[in-house]
């Protein structure tokens, strides 16, 4: 799997998810600067990753979303690319246009991290194929902005199209308000695209794909993209 990793300036994940992808893959991704107009030959998948693009002085991720290499993105992912974005990553992607609904400050307007319990709502798309529908796995978190919020029809929209792939949830897969964190609506904790091939969520599964990290939850997403790859190659 070639994976791209965009890095703006003030994003701090983007070693973590370089990590994370060499342990599954097996290859190093490329880190593509924010001010490139194109993407590396063969990409496989392109990731925005967390952290504070452009220290988040408008709306998170607002700046970040007009940078020339999103250009780039646009196109890769309306020829089918598979894009990942995670928690800023997340907010850029709904800032540019990629994916429906914005980012706003959690319910509670504290900034949250803490490992919360995720149900993965469906085992049939690149992003998921590493889970069991219903499946509950735990992921850390870290955001003060990971409220997801769209119109009432949006979000009619993602639901009956299945579209919500990830939702915060008890340990024992239940939704509830104590267990939905930053009150996002219907408690989504990730969305994809018309087309399936766009995934933003706010948990950072690429912190849990390592035994010493005490779970490795997180490491069935990327595994699932690497598997979608090569069956698809």
């Amino acid at each position: 799997m070639k994976a791209a990793i965009l890095v703006f300036p003030g994003i701090n994940r983007e070693r973590d998810m370089a990590r994370a992808l060499r342990l599954v893959s097996g290859h190093d991704p490329a880190m593509v600067w924010h001010a490139e107009t194109s993407l590396p030959t063969g990409t496989d998948l392109v990731v925005v990753p967390g952290g504070f693009s452009y220290g988040d002085y408008l709306r998170c991720g607002a700046i970040a979303a007009r940078a020339p290499v999103m250009d780039a993105v646009r196109d890769y992912a309306a020829r089918g690319g598979l894009v990942l974005g995670v928690c800023n990553g997340f907010q850029i992607l709904c800032e540019s246009g990629l994916l429906p609904g914005i980012l706003m400050r959690n319910a509670r307007l504290k900034f949250i991290c803490k490992d919360v319990h995720l149900r993965v709502e469906r085992s049939d798309t690149p992003f998921t194929r590493g889970y069991n529908a219903g499946q509950v796995i735990r992921v850390p978190v870290a955001h003060g902005e990971g409220n997801y919020a769209a119109d009432v029809e949006t979000i009619k929209r993602l639901e009956g199209e299945g579209r919500v792939l990830y939702r915060y949830c008890a340990a024992d897969g239940s939704v509830d308000d104590l267990s939905n964190i930053n009150g996002a609506a219907q408690s989504i904790a990730g969305i994809v695209n018309d087309k399936g091939n766009v995934l933003g969520m706010m948990p950072h599964p690429e912190n849990h794909v390592e035994d010493i990290m005490g779970c490795t939850d997180g490491r069935g997403l990327f595994a699932g993209l690497v598997q979608h790859l090569e069956r698809a190659a």
